[in-house]
């Protein structure tokens, strides 16, 4: 009668309880410590090992740098974009009365106010020109967003006529802080019909000198200019109206608890929408690829496994007699085959956790020391790391799950022909 019981009087294992005994564990240990006759096994068992250490590795140095990147992408847009960006649904402009204003103002968790009039504008210093989007913005912007820290040169200062702009537009007007004899002229359309054969008879203009030239990245250094939204009313003859209404949550707010307020305050005619919702195109493209990087990874990590196959197969080869022992002694199939599948789980497991330690490790370097710096111009000197608990979850769930089936074939291959060779001997 083949049972557990049996082995551990076979084994002479005699304070072993039946329940508590993992005999397949116990010989599996055995045969991966241990020297084998042939050394090409030792030699293959530890490149599956390797290759094992350096998928993982890869994962995890791959995932947490792209986390840092994500997360410096995410920051650098959350400096121009509020937690609250309230628009119109129709039309470009909205009014909001006074007794709104208060009501938003009185919503618990909202710490910032800002009125924001936003338009396209020509920007002229003599022979030189571009088109930029004029954001005029009410007090409070700058420490709402923490815009003084993006500031590359000069300061951030748009009281009278001054304006602070991207470093794209500096470049193409040829224009900054230093130049402050010498003002740039801003154009844009007059409201109404204007009936005119005078180019500029359509046209308001306002006379404005750079502060400071901030720098975030190509999308916003060529596109924004920021100026005092009193100016920028006068540019695009507004009176009280706004484009939008920026609101600055405090940091142990209710984020979804404030949108409903808001959505129920002011009804249907607004558009109310958080971070994510303001760049839902980027929040989706930065987590469709961290999830394709994943996959290639694992698709290179599973051909690193394929010496998995290969070490438990000649390990196979060279234990038929220790195989043939077990099975007369009353081991059944299932027995020896977990032993192999353990010596393979084993090999995997022995791998994902040095790879899990090294990648941790130099991403720690990376942390700690900036190894790898970006070159100048950055808003930050070196590559982010960011670790998240959950990818190492994930990268250890998935590296032992590819090696429990590199390693269940060939143990329910060649298991069962040794098996029917033992028999008819």
């Amino acid at each position: 009668m083949r049972s557990n019981c049996f082995y551990n009087y076979i084994f002479l294992l005699p304070t072993a309880n039946c329940k508590l005994l993992n005999l397949p564990f116990f010989i599996a240990k055995r045969y991966l410590v241990s020297k084998k006759s042939h050394n090409a096994i030792n030699i293959i068992s530890g490149i599956s090992v390797a290759g094992v250490c350096i998928g993982t590795m890869a994962l995890v140095i791959v995932l947490s740098a792209f986390n840092g990147l994500s997360e410096l992408v995410e920051s650098l847009y959350n400096t121009f974009d509020a937690d609250v960006e309230i628009t119109a649904k129709q039309g470009k402009t909205f009014v909001l009365t006074s007794g709104q204003t208060l009501a938003l103002k009185n919503i618990d968790g909202v710490a910032y106010f800002v009125e924001v009039v936003e338009g396209n504008a020509l920007l002229k210093l003599e022979d030189k020109q571009c088109v930029a989007t004029i954001k005029g913005v009410s007090d409070g912007f700058r420490r709402m967003n923490g815009f003084d820290s993006l500031i590359h040169e000069g300061t951030f200062n748009i009281q009278k006529s001054n304006i602070v702009f991207g470093r794209g537009i500096s470049y193409r007007l040829q224009s900054g802080p230093g130049d402050g004899f010498m003002p740039v002229s801003v154009y844009a359309p007059k409201r109404g019909n204007i009936s005119t054969f005078d180019e500029e008879g359509g046209l308001n203009e306002l006379k404005v000198y750079p502060a400071g030239i901030f720098t975030i990245n190509d999308e916003f250094d060529d596109k924004y200019v920021l100026m005092n939204i009193e100016n920028a009313r006068r540019l695009f003859d507004y009176k009280n109206e706004v484009t939008a209404v920026e609101l600055g949550l405090a940091p142990n707010a209710n984020a979804g608890e404030v949108l409903r307020q808001i959505k129920k305050m002011l009804g249907s005619g607004f558009e109310v929408r958080d971070r994510q919702q303001q760049n839902a195109l980027l929040y989706k493209t930065l987590k469709s690829e961290k999830l394709w990087t994943f996959i290639i990874l694992v698709f290179i990590l599973l051909i690193a496994t394929f010496n998995v196959i290969g070490s438990l197969t000649m390990l196979i080869i060279e234990k038929q007699k220790d195989i043939g022992i077990l099975y007369n002694i009353g081991a059944d199939i299932g027995l020896i085959r977990n032993i192999f599948l353990v010596e393979g789980i084993l090999i995997t497991l022995i791998g994902a956790i040095l790879g899990l330690l090294l990648g941790i490790l130099i991403c720690w370097i990376q942390m700690q020391f900036s190894v790898i710096k970006f070159t100048e111009g950055y808003v930050v000197d070196a590559y982010p790391i960011k670790f998240e608990l959950t990818d190492f979850a994930a990268i250890l769930g998935v590296v032992l799950f590819i090696g429990f089936l590199a390693a269940w074939y060939p143990v329910r291959i060649f298991t069962k022909r040794h098996l029917k060779l033992q028999a008819t001997i």
